[in-house]
């Protein structure tokens, strides 16, 4: 396709400054296959390369994959110099901070200054007929990764607006592929960052989450995925479904040290969200990744998946529920007490029925969104993107054509009701927590392996929001975090993978559980790529 097409030209344009202007070392002396932030840090403290070399070998392996799996929505024209300037202050001060020369990607409804947000949607990119929304400065959660030394390689690809859980098929730059089986789901919505992690395009990646868009495709891909308590990390500058309520921006990672690493990173009060300021008192003092020590599961007690829990999905596919069985006894083995089904008759099913829904693609929500790209940017509101633009902007009006006022949620009868309701249904989760003593819930992600990525042969574009995820929608109407963490695959090469839950700001305590059972299985594999026409 030609916005493909463009992509990777620009990538190899890339590639080929970085031979022009780098110093006098090979291209592709570093291997990048599963490379971790710990081997960057290592190999940047022995002079065994350096950040502008690492940045260029991650860029020829984008070149020469990236037009088969299609991760990327558009690259950073400035990955190159960000990396010699950082190898400049690396010699002359050491370190900027624990990402220092870390390659990273970011979702493509977050913000990065001075490219194109498209939110997946051609609205937004000139490039395919809409009008480029460009900030002028960075998301938070972007800002505190350049103040951590990450080096931000490209932006990657989403479901417009990120709207579907399943696959990753956008307006402005066609459908992401799972790299383990490209007949498979990838998982959505933030399969672009999922895919280009997998695929060892970068070492982290940025996602976001309103409906199981972190961990859908973390378990698609054997990553490690954390959906954190809303309000533990900023959502200033990303593209808003349910800004007031339930968005979360979260890392993906291959191992859980880089996730709690990300994550140390990430989290915080800041004046640009308020909401953070809840996590006051919320985050361990010497940080996640200083809780990631062996021994972690000993003595503690999970709840294990039923139909107490929900409805679909369940019960579990038989492929699924003969590895679960078999993640269940390592858990035991590793000291851990498991309870069946601690919610079966408790009501708790029947409760999420009841469901008062959060407001979702508020006017509100957008509006801060579009007022907080800048005064430099092309727009700054629904009316003078469609003045722009020369036709209307659909998701923001309503079935007669009328622009939906932007009420703030909280301020509405539909807001109260949904608060409401999910405090009753926290109460009513914390109360079986506590009276089957659970330190958490340990589940299957999914309930049956990844869809197939074309559903339906005789009609190419049926595209059902279908992965079969256990925690989610609930934990995100909740609010509740979630670890995800790979144990296995199935015979179709796709990963089967675990998901801690835990009650609001056990982030610490998850990624510790995750941590102690990655260690005891060490069960992830990078997958086999196939270059473009094989």
């Amino acid at each position: 396709m030609p916005s493909a097409f463009r992509l990777v030209t620009a990538v190899l344009a890339l590639a080929t400054a970085a031979t022009v202007l780098g110093p006098t070392h090979v291209t592709g002396q570093v291997d990048v296959v599963e490379l971790s932030a710990a081997d960057l840090q290592a190999g940047y403290a022995s002079g065994a390369f350096s950040a502008e070399d690492v940045t260029r070998a991650f860029l020829d392996r984008i070149a020469e994959f990236e037009s088969h799996y299609n991760a990327f929505v558009s690259m950073n024209p400035d990955a190159l110099a960000d990396a010699q300037a950082l190898d400049v202050e690396y010699a002359g001060s050491g370190p900027r901070g624990p990402l220092h020369g870390v390659p990273v990607v970011i979702k493509d409804n977050i913000d990065v200054a001075g490219l194109v947000t498209t939110a997946g949607w051609d609205g937004f990119s000139a490039a395919t007929g809409g009008v480029d929304m460009v900030p002028d400065d960075d998301a938070a959660v972007v800002a505190r990764l350049r103040a951590a030394g990450a080096i931000i390689l490209g932006k990657t690809n989403l479901p417009d607006f990120a709207s579907h859980g399943t696959r990753t098929k956008s307006s402005v730059a066609g459908e992401t592929l799972n790299p383990y089986n490209v007949d498979r789901a990838p998982g959505g919505s933030s399969g672009g960052t999922a895919t280009a992690v997998n695929a060892s395009f970068a070492v982290l990646g940025l996602g976001t989450e309103t409906g199981g868009s972190i961990q859908n495709p973390a378990s698609a891909q054997a990553l490690v995925g954390v959906k954190p308590t809303y309000g533990l990390v900023p959502n200033e500058g990303v593209v808003p479904l349910s800004g007031s309520y339930v968005d979360v921006v979260g890392p993906l990672a291959r191992t859980v040290t880089e996730a709690a690493v990300a994550l140390d990173v990430l989290a915080g009060p800041t004046y640009e969200d308020l909401a953070t300021f809840s996590a006051v008192d919320h985050i361990p003092g010497e940080g996640y990744a200083a809780a990631l020590v062996p021994g972690a599961l000993e003595g503690r007690r999970f709840g294990l998946v039923g139909e107490g829990w929900r409805e679909r999905f369940l019960p579990l596919a038989p492929e699924t529920e003969a590895r679960y069985r078999d993640a269940i006894a390592v858990l035991e083995g590793l000291g851990a007490e498991t309870v069946e089904d601690p919610f079966a008759g408790t009501r708790f099913r029947e409760l999420y029925g009841e469901r008062r829904g959060a407001p979702t693609q508020s006017a509100y929500d957008l509006h801060v969104y579009l007022k907080g790209l800048g005064e430099d940017a092309p727009f700054d509101s629904v009316e003078d993107w469609e003045a722009l633009a020369g036709r209307p902007f659909s998701r923001a009006r309503d079935r007669d054509g009328n622009l939906n006022p932007p009420a703030r949620p909280s301020a509405t009868e539909g807001g109260d009701a949904f608060q409401a309701w999910r405090l009753e249904i926290l109460t009513l989760f914390r109360s079986i927590l506590e009276e089957n003593q659970l330190d958490g819930l340990f589940f299957p992600q999914a309930g049956a392996p990844a869809p197939p990525r074309i559903e339906d042969p005789e009609r190419p574009d049926y595209n059902p929001n279908n992965w079969p995820e256990l925690p989610s929608n609930i934990i995100n109407d909740i609010g509740l975090p979630v670890v995800t963490v790979p144990f296995g695959y199935y015979e179709d090469g796709t990963p089967f993978v675990l998901a801690f839950i835990g009650d609001r700001w056990s982030e610490a305590d998850l990624l510790a559980w995750a941590y102690d059972m990655e260690q005891a299985t060490r069960a992830r594999r990078a997958p086999t790529l196939v270059p473009a026409g094989n």
